[in-house]
């Protein structure tokens, strides 16, 4: 039997209870389900067209069988998995057991037109998008905001406290602590208002697209009209032409779209492990968590460490999606059938990802002490504010005079800056403004 120690998957093993939310969308009951949920609604929206062969059904009979989908049990997927055994067809079983609901209703007689002129994919790729679609709203997007709330609470505590920057690993121009997590918030909003406004699509459209089965059966039926609306009824858009599945174009963006979130979350959680590992944030303490099995003292930034290894191999499986999804041979081949039966897969890195990134944002605890010791060893980074005052004053040379000042050895400190000031061929005002630099103030619009 399955158990958290049996599972060959850690999100069904050691991480299920942080990735339970979306079971709904992405098991196997899950696919069952939404696969349920679209032959119903074609069913119904068949029965509205007014055919002399399905006349439109009661709301009495649409209530009954939409109770079919929205009170699917897992009894019910177990049953489907049990005509499969026979069908060896996993769409063919969800035909089969929806007929069997029929039985003895006064709608039995109807029961041909479950699944008329369909071919799998008209059911799966309608049902798959529509529960990522889901999945990605109810669990995903809500989590990634989270996130973002987070850094922008961070960004507005710590807007005033100075940081010294660095770039390529070098002292630089002085940041505050709160403008840098503002980076990654706004980073982290622009991909996030691209995912929200990325429109999945789905392919809905007979054997090979072109409803050809539906039109020789039905000709006086616009059978596009009919597809789109069905389609958009399921808060998807239908694409049109194609072939026997979906371009899955949209997917792909919709992918790349999360990788590059992802992206801006690795780049986040291997910046906060710098700075912890530099004394800038401390961790707070959990009674009774172990930092090391042999080092008694450690308290490892572990939930940054986390996060980064689960957006890793989300990339890695969101990467292979995006690339394999849109290449089918002719008009259809069957490796996006399975590849997509992972679509839950990365999803459920990145929720893993995303509760270890809050747990660990959770735990953070400003050392403002070791900041401000860090920028007093840095006054070097003053030379750029000098040189540009003493630019703007027209004196000669006077990036190259910063530059003989600050590229020592020895090093640079205030007093040493103080007596190079006091040197300068300026007037007593420009020594004034000049010496009010420092490196806990030289910050331009970073506090706003």
């Amino acid at each position: 039997m399955l158990s958290q120690l049996s599972a060959i998957s850690p999100i069904d093993g050691r991480y299920r209870g942080k990735v339970q939310e979306l079971a709904p969308y992405f098991s196997e009951y899950g696919l069952f389900k939404y696969r349920v949920w679209v032959e119903i609604e074609y069913f119904i929206a068949l029965s509205q067209l007014g055919l002399e062969q399905f006349p439109s059904m009661s709301d009495n009979d649409n209530s009954f069988l939409r109770k079919i989908y929205l009170e699917f049990s897992e009894a019910n997927a177990q049953e489907i998995k049990d005509i499969e055994k026979t069908t060896n067809h996993d769409v063919k079983a969800v035909e089969y057991f929806i007929k069997k609901q029929l039985k003895g209703t006064s709608i039995e007689e109807y029961s041909e037109f479950v699944h008329f002129g369909l071919t799998s994919q008209d059911i799966n790729n309608t049902a798959i998008p529509f529960s990522l679609q889901l999945g990605i709203d109810e669990v995903i997007i809500p989590s990634y905001k989270s996130v973002l709330t987070q850094l922008e609470d961070f960004a507005n505590e710590w807007k005033n406290i100075p940081l010294l920057s660095r770039t390529h690993g070098q002292a630089a121009t002085p940041t505050t602590v709160g403008k840098e997590f503002a980076v990654f918030a706004e980073r982290l909003q622009l991909q996030l208002e691209t995912l929200i406004n990325t429109p999945i699509t789905a392919k809905f459209g007979g054997a090979t697209g072109a409803f050809n089965a539906h039109r020789l059966a039905f000709p006086q039926i616009n059978w596009l009209e009919f597809g789109d609306k069905l389609v958009s009824d399921l808060g998807l858009v239908r694409s049109y032409p194609t072939t026997q599945i979906d371009h899955y174009d949209q997917l792909a963006a919709i992918f790349d779209c999360m990788r590059r979130i992802d992206v801006i979350l690795m780049d986040f959680a291997k910046d906060i492990w710098q700075y912890i590992s530099m004394d800038f944030f401390k961790q707070k303490i959990v009674a009774g968590e172990v930092g090391s099995s042999a080092m008694p003292h450690k308290v490892n930034p572990i939930d940054f460490e986390n996060a980064e290894g689960n957006l890793g191999i989300a990339n890695a499986l969101l990467d292979h999606l995006s690339n394999k999804l849109p290449i089918s041979r002719l008009q259809r081949d069957l490796t996006d059938s399975t590849v997509l039966r992972n679509v839950g897969v990365p999803l459920s890195h990145i929720l893993i990802a995303i509760k270890s990134l809050q747990k660990g944002m959770g735990k953070l605890i400003l050392n403002e002490n070791a900041i401000r010791a860090d920028l007093n060893r840095n006054w070097a980074v003053t030379a750029e504010a000098i040189q540009t005052i003493l630019r703007r004053e027209k004196i000669e040379g006077a990036y190259e005079l910063l530059k003989d000042l600050t590229r020592t050895n020895d090093g640079i400190n205030e007093q040493s800056i103080a007596e190079f000031v006091k040197k300068l061929d300026v007037s007593d005002a420009v020594k004034l403004e000049i010496s009010s630099i420092t490196p806990f103030n030289y910050l331009g619009y970073a506090g706003e």
